[in-house]
């Protein structure tokens, strides 16, 4: 059985599916021919990576790190850095487009091929929910410009007004520690209908949303490339847009301290900052497209990431300007900071232009998750109804009910928090499953027919990661020996329970490095997407570990037997 949970699925069967038009690329033309240069690249890095995230939680990030979130924005594009070259290296030993799915299955066999798979569904669903509440957050925001007034209990989630009505009551009648975020939370919850406990409250807008943009997916429609480009071309200007006018407006004064909740508590803010760049590792899938993918793949992934980067400081820096960074624990941020000095028309504008790019972003999103439905049922992964195309609209319409579904019923009653989470844990989980999987492929030989194919820049990381490991140890030497320091407070010890893993896979990491010489950007690509993974916390452990068991209990129960592998293996036996 061992033998049979790494079966490979050939090449030869990919190009088929990809052939009958099955593929679950995101990509459409049939043949793909090197033409991009690093100008296209770094171009459509910047359209993959600035998307919902920078204009839903990285006001959540701020409310956690301060100004210094813009920090971590850093920490992070770097481990993006690492993951996206890791990313390309195993997107081009398979030559067609697909989904890291696709490349797990022909590379490293059906079980990995299943745990990705399988998260890639948590990712694509749950980060869709995060895109529509922040969707809602800002049309509510532009309903406002008109003077139509959503009641309050119908713009969120139960969980967040439920919790906001007991904070404002344990607090009395002294309210000025309370935020007007929390306080309008707690309004909406004594203004729902019911009694007791049991208040309808729910996010409706967000629930429209979906509903409406299921139905376009549903009869197949898409985003041409010249509505893409206008999508990537009013992000951008948002941005700057945000960005020049805000300095005006900006008051240094809000920038000290710089760390109000110390390293601890910028780091907390890692899902939301994460979030922000998911999307980047599309570029990578780009491989055999590029004129020298040697060359120019690595520059592209880069200087895109880079100026991103320097687009999100500039944005953290002049929103927690603008503002005080207790303010900014929002779902509309960028139009919150301009509402709150007075520029209500500005704010209103920065709403139009996120209701349409959010919802442009949640269209692409929705449209990717049926593909790896489709793709898992037709591999006899799932039932095939899931690869079910209609007769009419030529979609896989199964596959799209569900995901509508999956995502519209809990962007009801989720709150953003909880749900970038959940996405920034599943996606740095697969970012480690491809990092390693980059250390196990096996060596080639380079020939004329694979000269060109893109290789990670090889370093020796025998000395490199032992040393980085001895310094860590002995710079945090504190906050590490904390960690065996129970209180008796089981509480607050649990969320320090992740970092064991961590320490325990470094160690083991830095011992495979010298003794096998392993190659240094995969290493540390893998370590400091686990390393994120600590940092938000035991219980999205447990719900990540929840799904993923669920996840396994599926495949060992109904996917492994019911495989198109498996029958074919029955087939030869007999």
């Amino acid at each position: 059985m061992s033998r049979n949970l790494f079966r490979k699925k050939s090449i030869e069967l990919i190009m088929k599916d990809r052939q009958a038009g099955f593929s679950d690329s995101e990509i459409e033309d049939q043949q793909l021919r090197r033409v991009l240069s690093v100008k296209d690249l770094t171009l459509m890095g910047i359209a993959a990576v600035i998307g919902a995230g920078i204009f839903s939680t990285i006001g959540n990030a701020a409310f956690h790190g301060g100004p210094g979130v813009s920090i971590l924005f850093v920490i992070t594009a770097i481990t993006c850095g690492f993951s996206a070259l890791c990313y390309a290296e195993f997107a081009s030993r398979i030559p067609v487009a697909g989904s890291a799915y696709t490349y797990a299955y022909a590379s490293f066999g059906e079980l990995v091929a299943w745990i990705i798979g399988w998260d890639l569904l948590m990712e694509y669903a749950i980060g869709n929910i995060a895109v529509a509440i922040s969707w809602s957050e800002y049309f509510t925001n532009l309903l406002e410009g008109f003077n139509i007034h959503v009641p309050a209990y119908l713009t969120m989630d139960y969980l967040s007004a439920f919790r906001a009505y007991k904070e404002v009551l344990a607090a009395g009648t002294d309210l000025s520690g309370i935020s007007a975020k929390v306080q309008y939370a707690a309004g909406a919850w004594e203004t729902a209908p019911g009694s007791g406990n049991l208040k309808f409250v729910a996010d409706i807008p967000a629930l429209g949303i979906v509903f409406l943009i299921t139905y376009l997916v549903y009869i197949g429609i898409r985003e041409t490339k010249r509505a893409t480009n206008a999508m990537v071309f009013l992000k951008v200007a948002v941005v700057i847009g945000v960005i020049v006018l805000g300095f005006f407006y900006v008051q240094p004064a809000n920038w000290d301290p710089f760390l109000p909740n110390g390293f601890e508590g910028m780091m907390k803010g890692v899902s939301g900052v994460f979030f922000a760049y998911i999307g980047f590792d599309a570029i990578s899938t780009t491989a055999e497209e590029c004129k020298n993918p040697q060359r120019d793949l690595p520059k592209g992934m880069i200087y895109s990431l880079i100026i991103c980067t320097v687009l999100y400081i500039l944005v953290a820096l002049v929103l927690t300007g603008m503002v005080n960074y207790k303010e900014l624990q929002v779902e509309d941020p960028l139009a919150f900071v301009f509402k709150n000095v007075g520029l209500v028309n500005i704010s209103y504008i920065i709403s139009i232009s996120a209701v349409i790019a959010t919802a442009s972003v949640l269209l692409i999103f929705q449209m990717g998750q049926p593909r790896i439905w489709m793709s898992m049922s037709r591999d006899g992964l799932l039932p095939k109804k899931f690869s079910s195309i209609h007769p009419k609209y030529k979609t896989p319409w199964f596959a799209t009910l569900i995901t509508g579904i999956v995502v519209s019923v809990p962007a009801l009653f989720m709150n953003l928090t909880e749900v970038t989470d959940l996405t920034s844990i599943g996606t740095l989980f697969a970012f480690v499953l491809v990092c390693a999987g980059v250390l196990l492929l096996p060596k080639e030989e380079i020939n004329d027919s694979n000269r060109k194919r893109f290789r990670i820049p090889y370093v020796n990381s025998k000395y490199i990661v032992p040393s980085l490991l001895i310094i860590i140890f002995i710079s945090f030497k504190e906050p590490i020996l904390s960690l065996f320091d129970y209180s008796g407070d089981w509480h607050e010890y649990k969320d320090k329970l992740p970092y064991f893993l961590f320490i325990l896979a470094a160690i083991i990491m830095a011992v495979l490095s010298f003794r096998k010489n392993l190659s240094l950007i995969p290493v540390l690509g893998m370590l400091s997407c686990l390393y994120l993974m600590t940092e938000l916390g035991y219980t999205n452990w447990i719900r990540f570990l929840i799904w993923l068991a669920l996840g396994l209990l599926i495949y060992f129960s109904y996917s492994y037997h019911k495989s198109n592998l498996n029958k074919t293996d029955q087939a030869a036996e007999v």
